[in-house]
């Protein structure tokens, strides 16, 4: 049985092309710290040969211990790649030799932007079908939802002019919206909609992909990240209202928590205790970055345990299960998703050790607390006991051993046919990672 890895991942899988630019770069930073070695040899210089070749081997040296070591003897290892191609070019400049520090800077910047587009995750639109107008679209309207958004941008009348029919949760919030859902669809509705906040979005969208019917999602929540992830406008709820005459239709994945859908994330652990806590509704953003540092340094609930095909990890403070993967290292499921049809969860288990280590994490810090893989199937136990988790920001109790699965293009998703659309995340330039990824094998696929 495995323990937590101390490894962390950001990439679960990765193409040839980006494994080619991954390599191509660390030859352009191994070029531009040859190069100061060749012209000293050249001109025969043995001083300037000396210090360049001793700068180059240091460089490689150091390089090595950054990838393999940790703590301060990393950050040592990092000063000095640094510190020792500077020292060089500084050389090569008094000796009037600047072009030569000018080729090695060009290098250097080159393998930095070709290590970057390794690095980065394809962005690329999910395939739009035209379909025709839904030509009776149920809507279900939260009224409380984004401090009162649907009133706001009066939605509730103007979609109705546009021939839905708009059901309104009452203020007690007691309304039963999948038997809402259900009897609309009963009723011969071919559309299926929801103004409100994501855990209504997740149940709602269960029925439509039940019965392979289209799904709109209007931006009416909080933070609204399955809208954000589908590239809707988040700042004006009424665009989205444009996909009932004018949309085209897109597939999207869909979670699974044992037989719950959810449409984000499903989170255990540190993050499920912020999801109970009652400042969580009015600012989610805030509440998670005052409270994880205190939560993740002491153990809340029952020990989790985290089972991912044959790896298990023991015991991890956090776990965030999410339909799809995030772009960043965002346990707390504050980011966002390039895609929602790659067919895969994004798992991420979370193990700290102090205070320190958790604000490190919360900064966008890179930690070796993190571990990062994409399956198709995960399974958190906890010796059998109930465990708060939140799904899709709502919290719930729920019994263990929990199977969390996606559901590849379960969900027919209409949307505007001119919409912001998704943004492509710039990649951080880790060399870590970017080492790793040069070195990778891809894995023969299996068939059949």
């Amino acid at each position: 049985m495995a323990t937590l890895s101390t490894t962390p991942g950001r990439r679960s899988g990765s193409s040839l092309l980006d494994r080619w630019l991954a390599r191509a770069a660390i030859l352009g930073v191994l070029a531009a710290f040859a190069v100061p070695v060749l012209v000293a040899g050249v001109v025969g210089s043995v001083a300037m040969l000396v210090i360049a070749a001793a700068c180059l081997v240091a460089t490689v040296a150091a390089a090595w211990w950054f990838l393999a070591r940790a703590g301060v003897l990393r950050w040592f290892a990092a000063l000095l790649v640094v510190a020792a191609p500077v020292a060089v070019l500084v050389v090569f400049a008094l000796h009037r030799l600047v072009w030569v520090a000018a080729v090695s800077a060009g290098l250097l910047v080159l393998a930095a932007t070709v290590g970057r587009r390794a690095l980065a995750q394809a962005v690329r639109a999910p395939r739009e079908v035209d379909t025709p107008p839904p030509r009776h679209p149920f809507l279900i309207m939260n009224p409380r939802s984004g401090g009162g958004k649907v009133a706001r941008f009066d939605l509730a009348n103007r979609a109705r002019a546009l021939g839905a029919e708009v059901a309104l949760l009452d203020a007690t919030g007691t309304t039963d919206v999948a038997a809402l859902a259900r009897d609309a669809v009963e009723r011969g509705a071919d559309l299926l909609g929801v103004a409100g906040g994501d855990g209504t979005q997740a149940i709602v969208a269960g029925i439509a992909a039940e019965h392979d019917l289209p799904f709109l999602v209007i931006s009416a929540g909080t933070r609204n990240h399955f809208a954000l992830d589908l590239g809707l406008d988040r700042e004006n709820p009424a665009a989205c209202l444009d996909a009932l005459t004018d949309g085209v239709e897109v597939r999207v994945d869909l979670g699974d928590l044992g037989g719950r859908t959810f449409v984000n994330n499903a989170s255990f652990g540190v993050y499920a205790a912020i999801v109970q806590s009652d400042a969580y509704r009015a600012d989610k953003a805030r509440t998670a970055l005052s409270l994880l540092p205190e939560l993740l340094a002491r153990q809340t609930g029952p020990p989790l345990c985290l089972r991912v095909g044959e790896t298990v990890w023991e015991a991890p403070q956090a776990i965030l299960v999410s339909n799809n993967p995030y772009t960043v290292d965002d346990f707390a499921g504050l980011g966002h998703r390039p895609r929602l049809d790659r067919g895969r969860l994004g798992v991420i288990a979370l193990m700290v050790d102090s205070t320190a280590d958790a604000v490190r994490l919360l900064r966008g810090r890179r930690s070796e607390s993190v571990t990062i893989v994409a399956a198709r199937e995960a399974v958190i136990e906890a010796g059998g006991r109930p465990v708060p988790v939140g799904v899709d920001g709502e919290a719930l109790l729920l019994p263990t051993p929990l199977v969390a699965r996606i559901r590849p293009a379960a969900l027919r998703v209409r949307v505007p046919r001119h919409r912001p659309g998704v943004r492509a995340a710039r990649a951080a330039l880790d060399w870590v990672d970017l080492g790793r990824l040069a070195l990778s094998v891809p894995r023969p696929s299996r068939r059949g």
